[in-house]
């Protein structure tokens, strides 16, 4: 089935062009950063977590959220996510590789990672991120190629493979609980000092997956034959919509506690990123972005008539992205070490190359879920499936 990635349109080769440019830049870009060190990075002493994490966290909820489609259509019987279900899993393929890469991006050299196998420490967070991330791997690409390549049989997917696609529900899950745990378990970082840090995490991936996923079956839609069906498109936008309202429940949780409770080391990262604190405010206006895209959103999503109309239901899927993306990236990575424990304020942007090569590893990605997808959907073309 490999072959039909290398068949398509002549729009179809220049998308892969298009994304060659873009690694070709990034990989520039990282040997830049190869030879001289994460000095060229926004990075420093005091926040040493950046954009690479908060690429890296927001890209494991993006993955566990295959689950949205997985559980209802094998537990619940829910045949209408039949034609999305492969595609969750693909989406899922790619982003927990785009995550991958991140890490080994944030390392500095790639060579750093033979630390963690060689000396394999279990009493770190870290540890079993590394574990779950590479097992749901695994998973997604033995249920989703198996699944396929039934299809391609035309038969039904082989009866082994049956415990890992249940194996896969609560493994979803737990990627983003352990990464969450990463954050919560540090107790010198008070503004993730929660307990509500894991279901905030799933809360904003089982919204922003989802319409990543949405987004891409209305391309599809616009470039091939594929439908999954309007029942199937609505169902998921409801688990958009309440998954996204949670989110921003939790949230305003976390700013009551820490506003209410008037405690310093709390309630100072939430004033840095809202109106800026001892005249520093670099993120305040990216802050503001993602909170009024957050509010156009739910005027979209909660009413079933402009949730129910593809062309606004398409518009709120982008504005839950961007809000995410914002918020649990750079609000949530950096809000954890402005001020840091001393209560100093030393600011974090990006760089150019940092961007540079965020946008190589995002290229990669987008890559092989095109490469994927152009299988899946050409073999469903074939078999008459859709």
């Amino acid at each position: 089935m490999l072959e039909k990635a290398l068949v398509g349109s002549k729009k179809y080769y220049l998308w892969l062009g298009f994304l060659g440019v873009l690694i070709l830049v990034g990989f520039c870009c990282y040997i830049k950063q190869f030879f001289f060190g994460l000095g060229i990075t926004g990075m420093s002493r005091s926040v040493s977590w950046g954009f690479y994490v908060a690429q890296f966290t927001y890209l494991v909820g993006i993955a566990a959220s295959a689950v949205m489609v997985v559980l209802p259509y094998y537990l619940h019987n829910y045949k209408e996510f039949g034609k999305m279900t492969i595609l969750g899993e693909f989406l899922a393929i790619a982003a927990v590789t785009m995550c991958i890469l991140f890490i080994l991006v944030d390392l500095g050299q790639v060579h750093r990672v033979m630390n963690v196998l060689l000396h394999p420490t279990p009493h770190s967070v870290m540890f079993y991120d590394m574990i779950v991330l590479s097992g749901y791997l695994m998973i997604n690409i033995i249920c989703g190629w198996s699944a396929l390549h039934a299809e391609y049989k035309g038969s039904k997917p082989p009866a082994w493979v049956k415990p890992f696609v249940y194996l896969s529900i609560p493994w979803a899950f737990s990627i983003h609980t352990v990464t969450a745990f990463l954050y919560s378990g540090m107790p010198g970082r008070d503004f993730w000092l929660t307990a509500i840090m894991a279901p905030r995490f799933l809360a904003s991936a089982f919204c922003a997956g989802p319409s990543l996923l949405l987004l891409l079956t209305f391309i599809l839609k616009g470039f091939t034959r594929f439908d999954p069906g309007d029942k199937a498109i609505k169902t998921l936008a409801k688990i958009i919509t309440y998954a996204f309202l949670a989110n921003i429940f939790f949230f305003l949780c976390e700013v009551f506690t820490a506003l209410y409770s008037h405690i310093p080391a709390h309630r100072y990262p939430l004033e840095y990123l809202f109106v800026g604190l001892h005249g520093h405010g670099k993120l305040v206006p990216w802050i503001w972005t993602s909170w009024i895209c957050a509010a156009v959103a739910v005027v979209l999503l909660v009413p079933p008539k402009t949730r129910n109309n593809f062309g606004t239901l398409a518009v709120a899927c982008i504005l839950v992205i961007l809000s995410t993306w914002i918020d649990k990236g750079m609000g949530l990575i950096v809000g954890g070490f402005v001020p840091d424990p001393l209560d100093h304020v030393m600011e974090y942007m990006p760089t150019l190359p940092e961007i540079g090569i965020t946008i190589g590893v995002y290229a990669i990605g987008f890559l092989i879920l095109s490469l994927l997808y152009k299988i899946a959907i050409t073999v469903k073309e074939q078999r008459g499936l859709i």
